[in-house]
C-alpha cells in the first residue's frame, strides 16, 4: 500500500503514488456512501470510470451498485500454457489469419447461433426467471465465441518459463451491457422514489440485496459472468484448434480464468459483505490470476497473497493513462509502430484510430506490478509475439 486518505467518512487505501483528480473524486464519493464497509481500496491501475474508478474495490453492507460492477459484466482474462517452446513468424501469421477467419472481432457476430449446449445454464433456476437474459438469449447465441472491441484482445506470447502461451481478454458482449444499463436505470428510479440523499451526479445508484430488484440483478449479473466465461472458453478452444492446424504436436495445460467486473458476497474482516470489483481481480491466498499489460508490453501470471487490506484483490491490468480520443490526438503513429516492430511483435496498430490501444495510452506495467507486490507474487512474465485487437 502506498498511501491512505482519511479525509472522508471511510478511509481510502491506495496502491499507487499518483492518482488523477477526477479518479480520486470518484473514490471519495464511494468513501462517503452510508453503506460502505471498512474502507475503499484503489488498485495501482486505477483510472476514471462511470461512478466508480476502474481499479476500485468496495465492500458494502446490504447493497449492490450496478455502476460499481460496470457495463461489461464478467469481463476478464483467460490464459493457456502450451507445450510449444517456439513458433516462427511465418507460422504466427498463418495462425493470426486463422483466428480472424474463425472468431468475429469488434462489433461482428456469428452469422449462425451457436449451439445451446455451449451457453451457460442458470444457477438454481430457468432462463425464464431472468427477464433481461431471457430477452437477449437468442441474440447472445450469435455473440458467444466473439471478441468484442475496445481493449479486448487475443495474444500469442512467449513466457520466461520458455513456453508459448495463449491469452484472451473479453467479456459478456451485448447481454452484459443490456443487463448493466437496465438495472442502473432501475436503481436510479428507485433511489429517487425512496428519497435517497446520494447525489445523482455521483452515478452510484444502489439496489438492496434483500429487495426483489437487487436479488434479480444479482441473478442476471451471475448469468452474465457465466456467459463471459463461456465466451472466453469457446474462443480459447477455437484458438487452440487454429494453432493445432498449423503446428503439431501441441499439448495444452488447463485454462486459467479470472473475471474483473463483478460483485460477490464474501467474508472480509469477519463480516459477510458485497464485494464490488470494477477493473480489479480476486487475489486470495494461493489463487492464480492474470495481470495483462498493454499492446507491446509484458503480461503476468500471478499468485494471490490474500492481503486483507485490499479485500484480497489486485489490479486487472496496466490501466489507462490517456482517454481514447486523447491517445488518438496526442500519440505519434510511427513512434508507436516502431516500438512494436523493434520487438518483432505482429501488432494491431495500423492507423491513428488504433492509437487508443497503443502502449503509450497505458501506464507502465512494471510500475503497476511493483506497486502491488504485497498483493501478488509474479509467477511467469509473458511477452507478446502476436496481437489481435477487437
Amino acid at each position: 500500500m502506498k498511501q491512505v486518505i482519511t479525509s472522508e467518512k471511510k478511509p481510502i487505501k491506495l496502491w499507487l503514488d499518483d492518482i488523477e483528480g477526477n479518479t480520486l473524486a470518484q473514490a471519495q464519493n464511494i468513501a462517503n456512501l452510508p453503506f460502505v464497509f471498512k474502507h475503499v481500496a484503489v488498485m495501482p491501475d486505477a483510472h476514471l470510470g462511470y461512478g466508480m474508478p476502474i481499479g476500485g474495490v468496495m465492500a458494502s453492507e446490504e447493497m449492490v451498485i450496478p455502476n460499481a460492477v460496470g457495463v461489461d459484466i464478467g469481463c476478464g482474462m483467460c490464459a493457456v500454457k502450451t507445450s510449444l517452446t517456439s513458433i516462427s513468424t511465418e507460422k504466427l501469421k498463418v495462425v493470426l489469419g486463422g483466428i480472424r477467419n474463425t472468431i468475429p472481432l469488434g462489433f461482428k457476430h456469428h452469422k449462425k447461433k451457436q449451439h445451446r449446449s455451449l451457453m451457460p445454464k442458470v444457477q438454481g433456476g430457468r432462463i425464464e426467471d431472468l427477464p433481461l437474459v431471457s430477452r437477449e438469449y437468442s441474440n447472445a447465441r450469435t455473440q458467444l465465441g466473439t471478441l468484442g472491441g475496445g481493449n479486448h484482445f487475443i495474444e500469442i506470447q512467449k513466457g520466461n518459463d520458455g513456453h508459448i502461451w495463449l491469452m484472451i481478454h473479453s467479456g459478456s458482449r451485448n447481454i452484459g451491457f443490456k443487463v448493466a444499463n437496465h438495472y442502473n436505470r432501475l436503481a436510479i428510479d428507485l433511489n429517487r422514489k425512496w428519497g435517497s440523499n446520494i447525489p445523482h451526479k455521483w452515478q452510484l445508484a444502489f439496489l438492496p440485496i434483500d429487495d426483489e430488484s437487487g436479488r434479480t440483478y444479482l441473478r442476471e449479473m451471475q448469468y452474465c459472468l457465466d456467459f463471459a466465461y463461456a465466451n472466453r472458453k469457446l474462443m480459447m478452444e477455437r484458438v487452440k484448434d487454429v494453432l493445432l492446424a498449423v503446428v503439431q504436436p501441441v499439448t495444452f495445460e488447463p485454462m486459467i480464468n479470472i473475471a474483473h467486473n463483478y460483485a460477490a458476497l464474501e467474508t472480509h474482516f469477519h463480516k459477510n459483505v458485497m464485494i464490488h470489483r470494477k477493473g480489479a481481480t480476486s487475489a486470495q491466498e494461493g489463487e492464480i490470476g492474470i495481470i495483462p499489460g498493454s499492446q507491446g508490453t509484458p503480461s503476468y501470471i500471478v499468485r494471490g497473497k490474500g492481503e486483507r487490506e485490499s479485500f484480497q484483490s489486485c489490479s486487472h491490468g496496466a490501466g489507462r493513462k490517456m482517454g481514447r480520443k486523447q491517445a488518438q490526438r496526442q500519440l505519434d503513429l510511427e513512434h508507436e509502430q516502431k516500438l512494436l516492430e523493434d520487438q518483432g511483435i505482429l501488432h494491431s496498430v495500423r492507423s491513428k484510430r488504433d492509437l487508443d490501444e497503443a502502449s503509450g495510452a497505458y501506464k507502465n506495467i512494471d510500475e503497476v506490478i511493483e506497486n502491488q507486490l504485497d498483493l501478488v507474487e509474479v509467477l511467469v512474465e509473458l511477452r507478446p509475439l502476436a496481437v489481435i485487437k477487437g
